[in-house]
This record gives structure tokens, sequence and C-alpha cells, in this order.
């Protein structure tokens, strides 16, 4: 996998890779591992927004609801998005602004789309608050934000299905699929 590195880093060129998907589908653990093997930057982007905020996302949350939170989102992928070579692990959210497509699109998006069931599972395990998820029937409400985010979602330039491999394997699983993304500039002379 090593000899296949250099050149696919070269083929990215410096674009960046964001990481969408649900809350608990393992954006920061995989793309550690994945920047990593790429020499690239991570970036947390949920790090950055409570970073710049000076407070913690669900304090953001009940200081000024998610609208106040989608703008700050916002903001702070705009200045992320004017850096290359990264690995960024976006809000589970961020989708759903349609301002924030034009950023991620500078880029390659990447779904990782995580069973519900095995998500569920994660979310239970996790002792990360989550304030979308802070209601009486947290199953209900994970289910109607898979519902709203699953078509934008969609829109992702790779998806990637994950059951329950752990981050390494999904990071070496992106990057065995990602050459077939990427035009390569040497075949096209051959033509």
């Amino acid at each position: 996998m090593a000899d296949s590195t250099p050149s696919l880093r070269q083929r990215l060129g410096g674009r960046s890779l964001y990481l969408i998907g649900m809350m608990g589908s393992g954006k920061t653990s995989t793309g550690r591992p994945l920047a990593e093997q790429l020499g690239y930057g991570f970036v947390d982007a949920d790090a950055v927004i409570e970073q710049a905020a000076g407070c913690t996302i669900p304090e953001i949350f009940e200081r000024d609801g998610e609208e106040g939170f989608r703008s700050l989102e916002s903001q702070v992928l705009s200045a992320i998005c004017q850096r290359h070579s990264l690995v960024v692990a976006t809000g589970g959210g961020v989708v759903t602004q349609p301002t924030n497509w034009g950023l991620l699109h500078s880029g390659i998006v990447i779904w990782l789309d995580v069973m519900r069931d095995q998500l569920l599972t994660r979310l239970k395990a996790d002792a990360t608050e989550r304030p979308l998820l802070q209601t009486a029937d947290p199953e209900a409400a994970l289910d109607a934000l898979l519902a709203e985010r699953k078509p934008l979602y969609a829109e992702a330039d790779l998806t990637v299905v994950i059951d329950q491999e752990d981050p390494a394997a999904v990071a070496d699983g992106i990057l065995q699929l990602l050459p077939g993304l990427l035009q390569d500039p040497t075949q096209r002379q051959d033509n």
C-alpha cells in the first residue's frame, strides 16, 4: 500500500478530503489514520468550532440554538476550506446548510454510512453529549435525522458503507477506493 500512496497524494493535488456522516459514524477516528497514511493534516471541525466559541457544542446549542451553531459551523468550514491537503472530520449536520456544499465540493466528500443499528450501538456506548438526541426518545430523534440527512449525504463523491469495521480498516478502504475517483493524468496522455 505504501508504494501507491505517493502517487495517490500527487493525484489528489492538495485537494482536502471531507468526511461526512451521522454523529457516531467514526469521522474523527477514521480521519486520523487516513490523514496519517496520506501525509495530510487532520482537522476535527467540531473541535475548531468549540475553540472558536470558547465553549462546548452542547453549550453553543443551549446559548445560540441550532441556528446559531450552524452559522458558526459554516464560518469555521469556510476558514478550513482556505487550507489544502487536509482530512476534515465534519459535524453530522454540516450537510443541512446548502452553502456548505459549495465549500465541501472544493475537495472530495466521503460519506461514512454506518448501518442504523450499529450507529445506535455506538451512540449508546459513547459518553459524548449529543444535543440533537437530548429528547425523551433518542431513537426516534436519530431516525428523523437519518431520514432528513441520508439524501443529503448521498450527494457525496464517495460512499463507504460501514458495519463493524474498525477505523483503520475504514481508512484503508477509503485509500483503495480513492484512485477510482481521480483522473490519472498519465493515462490520458496515452490515449
